[in-house]
């Protein structure tokens, strides 16, 4: 890709500025570099084994699926609402959204300007760029929707382009993106982040890492051996959900960290070799590839055992 358009604003903000240069003349066929960047992650045709080349990306909503309503996923739009009501778990929301078709905003930028004869800068040129949008940590994220409306919705002259998740998640991974989020903007906007990312871009199933056995193992495997260490063991992290406007939160979808782990401590400890511990815990940790490969970001607890 040959630029982003980025918008320097946390994940889980309302909406980017809305850019004020308006690409002039009629609507354009989506520029080859994005047409190129979204047809090459994962292959050459779409999931019904058609081509992705020669589809006429200027009817209907503009973009890759001939006569696509523009709706939200069915599936999607299910998972989504049984969140809501505190019936489904993030895992069946990634699970929903791996499979669905969903839009990536698609805007205009200016590449090159001239100066008319009253003194006035008028565009020449504008390319179109596939958006990214920074996390309050700055890691690049890529925002998808639901539905083409929910797109323009977000940003009036955002152009909704349709593409499967696995996709959009592949186009971001090879972009290095971080993060994929669904629906920023709106009231609970849903934060997939780097190992759910990761699992949708290769079509396998995500487990969180709190749930995963593998990652229990690997915490309570790096505290072993630490002196006065009894045991180690892992919780729900407290950036795992989505908090909302008015208070409370959803079930998962937060930026995290999604993951504490916890170091069981005999009593007797003083502050030098508690800040020690974590120091060696932390360092052993780092050399776990399933943590590498499965966790985001963590947080580690102590926890002092009465004896």
């Amino acid at each position: 890709m040959s630029r982003d358009a980025r918008r320097p604003e946390p994940v889980s903000g309302t909406r980017p500025n809305d850019d004020p240069q308006t690409p002039r003349g009629p609507a354009r066929e989506l520029p080859a570099h994005i047409q190129a960047q979204l047809r090459s992650a994962g292959g050459q045709t779409d999931t019904g084994g058609q081509p992705w080349q020669g589809r006429d990306l200027e009817r209907g909503h503009g973009h890759l699926f001939p006569g696509d309503s523009g709706a939200v996923d069915a599936a999607l739009e299910s998972a989504l609402a049984a969140r809501s009501r505190g019936e489904a778990d993030e895992a069946e929301v990634v699970a929903a959204l791996a499979a669905a078709r969903v839009f990536v905003p698609v805007v205009a930028e200016v590449s090159a300007s001239t100066l008319t004869d009253d003194g006035l800068v008028a565009d020449k040129e504008a390319d179109m760029a596939l958006v990214r949008l920074s996390s309050r940590s700055g890691r690049s994220v890529q925002p998808v929707f639901g539905s083409d409306v929910e797109v323009t919705q977000w940003h009036r002259q955002a152009r909704p382009v349709a593409v499967d998740a696995r996709r959009a998640a592949l186009a971001a991974v090879q972009d290095s993106a971080q993060m994929l989020v669904l629906n920023p903007g709106s009231a609970a906007p849903f934060v997939v982040r780097r190992p759910a990312l990761w699992a949708i871009a290769q079509g396998i199933e995500w487990t969180p890492s709190y749930d995963s056995p593998e990652v229990s193992r690997a915490v309570l495997d790096a505290a072993l051996g630490l002196p006065g260490v009894a045991g180690a063991h892992v919780r729900r992290g407290r950036g795992a959900d989505t908090p909302l406007s008015g208070g409370g939160s959803l079930p998962g979808g937060g930026e995290g960290p999604e993951l504490t782990a916890v170091l069981e401590l005999l009593p007797g400890l003083d502050q030098g070799q508690l800040d020690g511990l974590v120091r060696a815990f932390q360092d052993r940790l780092s050399q776990h590839t399933v943590v590498a490969e499965k966790v985001d970001s963590l947080e580690v607890a102590l926890e002092a055992l009465e004896i």
